[in-house]
């Protein structure tokens, strides 16, 4: 038998559940071996869950456990001084998105994993959606020709008693807004999918919710191949989450995914024919939650890059991608002008 790879997770917050599914999945590869939260009350529920030892403290944890990789599932801002501690005790990372709240510190986390020459993953768990891969599959073999234009829709609800539920939501330092936290992954599509961005311009708004950073906001974009582009989002809408989309519109064909969370093809059309084609009505899917189903597979590629067998899908330089473009973003609404990429590094 193979070793299996020992794993612990720092915060059991909302997001923590779809990672502990995740490693369940895996039990001949992955141990977890310890969690990690600030409240004494869900460290001893998680222990005594999970049958492992639990701590208040992560730089404790990292000194007392023979640990591989470990998750971070805290707030966003606090991501970059975690993933570096991990990183100085030798351990490879999981982080959540946004990978952080600011650009100097997403480079810090890339710099200190290269240096202490240990894994960043980032987790961007829409790409693995049968939706999405059909997609990426057919930009990659240019099927659309070339694309004219692309929209992307956020039209989720967030309610006070969700920004109030922990003083961290809804402030700049360790949260991010609408943009930032909610349609992070949305952001990541852009880049993924399209190709690197040229400029962007954005305005925000805090609308109706009583937070530091927006509750809806609107961004222009420009690709490099000339593309245009636009990104709607709000945590306003009535009375529930209803709709998470994206349409592509080129020169030969036109798609849209929408759906609450990209989970349904609702637009496929293309000039030609190909065997794949058959597969859009089987990858539809029904869904009541926002976050997918993409945490397993996620961490399928995580297990076969830790045991050298291929290449990391997503690592701590893709993650730099959609932050970019989110900092980007922010600065032009602050600003009031278009702000190009790339940032200065």
């Amino acid at each position: 038998m193979k070793k299996k790879i020992k794993i612990a997770v720092v915060g059991c917050g909302r997001i923590s559940a779809k990672h502990f599914d995740a490693i369940s999945n895996y039990p001949d590869s992955l141990e977890l071996v310890a969690i990690c939260d600030v409240n004494q009350k869900i460290v001893d529920q998680h222990s005594s869950k999970f049958r492992v030892k639990g701590y208040i403290s992560m730089l404790e944890m990292l000194d007392s456990e023979n640990i591989d990789i470990v998750t971070i599932c805290t707030p966003s801002g606090i991501h970059p001084d975690q993933a570096i501690l991990a990183a100085d005790h030798g351990v490879h990372v999981i982080t959540e998105k946004p990978m952080a709240t600011r650009w100097s510190d997403g480079l810090r986390m890339v710099r200190a994993c290269d240096n202490a020459g240990v894994r960043l993953f980032v987790v961007k768990q829409n790409r693995n959606n049968s939706t999405l891969k059909l997609l990426k599959r057919a930009i990659s073999e240019k099927r659309f020709g070339k694309i004219y234009m692309v929209n992307l829709n956020v039209f989720w609800t967030r309610p006070q008693e969700y920004y109030d539920s922990a003083k961290w939501r809804g402030t700049w330092e360790l949260d991010g807004g609408a943009f930032m936290n909610q349609a992070s992954h949305y952001v990541d599509l852009i880049e993924w999918l399209i190709g690197p961005v040229d400029s962007v311009q954005a305005m925000t708004a805090t609308q109706a919710r009583d937070i530091e950073v927006e509750d809806t906001g609107v961004m222009n974009i420009r690709w490099r191949s000339g593309a245009l582009g636009s990104m709607n989002v709000t945590m306003l809408t009535y009375p529930k989450n209803y709709e998470g989309s994206i349409t592509v519109i080129g020169e030969k064909g036109t798609v849209r995914i929408g759906g609450v969370a990209v989970n349904e093809i609702k637009q496929w059309e293309f000039n030609d024919k190909r065997d794949y084609d058959d597969q859009v009505q089987s990858a539809s899917y029904k869904t009541t939650s926002v976050y997918g189903f993409g945490h397993v597979l996620y961490y399928q590629n995580v297990i076969d890059v830790l045991n050298k067998k291929k290449a990391p899908e997503i690592d701590g330089r893709e993650g730099l991608k959609s932050l970019e473009v989110l900092i980007a973003a922010y600065l032009s609404a602050r600003d009031g002008h278009t702000v190009s990429l790339p940032l200065e590094y």
